[in-house]
């Protein structure tokens, strides 16, 4: 992809927008079902590599604990993308599969250009991340649906794998269309000492960094009330710390729109 795609936006930069109605998901909910609905999914892309993803991670990180006192919960995840390596320092948690994601945001939310540290909420909207109003507002804007009542079993079948099974139900009809159940295993606490490119000499600390994400199962045609079930089952990084991490499931459609999340504390000492 050509390099004039790519932008790192600084705090004085704003932009955000929104994007359609959910498709897939069912259209039966009350205002009171809305209010009271399960939560928001809130997805930055970031990089180690950008000079003003620092300020970005530290406001999701206010997010995520709970310093705004929203009334709406929210699912954090953080995708490092890969796209500023060659600005001098490789990013420590970067990958090309959420460079991949990106892009398809990119596409679905009918955008011009690839950008760090930009925030997606509930798939439908995005903004500059190290934009504290117009982060608030796409939160408060997006549509809510119920939370999944999944049960998580967890499993270490070898020292190098980690094992999820779910089951119960998603409380969201889906239509014909059909949609994922994905699983994302993610990490907190993260801190890394950068030496070079555009954060030289600066400890980067990162939470929610999403370490691997896999599709559960498929899903279409069913009730809110129907039973899913599935496995996946996680290969493990060196220095797998189970305290440390979290496991969050969403139900997302094929235009990228999310509508359900769930998420759960690992076991100590998995």
């Amino acid at each position: 992809m050509p390099r004039r795609l790519f932008t790192c936006f600084g705090i004085g930069t704003s932009s955000s927008s929104k994007e359609g109605s959910f498709e897939n998901a069912t259209t039966d909910l009350t205002v009171e079902e809305q209010r009271r609905g399960g939560a928001v999914v809130v997805e930055l892309f970031s990089s180690q590599g950008c000079a003003t993803s620092p300020v970005a991670e530290l406001l999701l990180l206010r997010l995520g604990r709970g310093d705004f006192n929203l009334e709406v919960p929210v699912v954090v995840l953080a995708y490092h993308v890969d796209y500023w390596d060659y600005m001098g320092w490789k990013d420590t948690f970067g990958s090309s599969q959420w460079t991949v994601r990106q892009k398809a945001y990119v596409e679905a939310l009918k955008q011009d250009t690839m950008f760090t540290p930009q925030v997606v909420v509930q798939g439908t909207a995005h903004c500059i991340a190290n934009d504290e109003d117009a982060l608030l507002s796409s939160i408060a804007a997006a549509p809510r649906f119920p939370a999944p009542t999944l049960q998580a079993t967890f499993q270490r079948p070898s020292p190098e794998t980690l094992q999820v099974s779910l089951t119960g139900a998603l409380r969201t009809k889906v239509d014909n269309h059909g949609a994922n159940v994905m699983v994302a295993l993610y990490e907190n606490g993260l801190v890394t000492n950068c030496t070079k490119g555009e954060n030289k000499g600066k400890v980067l600390a990162n939470d929610f960094v999403v370490r691997k994400l896999e599709k559960l199962c498929s899903v279409k045609d069913i009730t809110p009330k129907k039973t899913v079930r599935g496995t996946v089952n996680f290969s493990l990084w060196e220095g797998f710390n189970s305290s440390k991490c979290r496991v969050a499931v969403f139900l997302q459609n094929g235009s990228h729109q999310i509508f359900g999340a769930q998420n759960f504390q690992l076991p100590e000492n998995l």
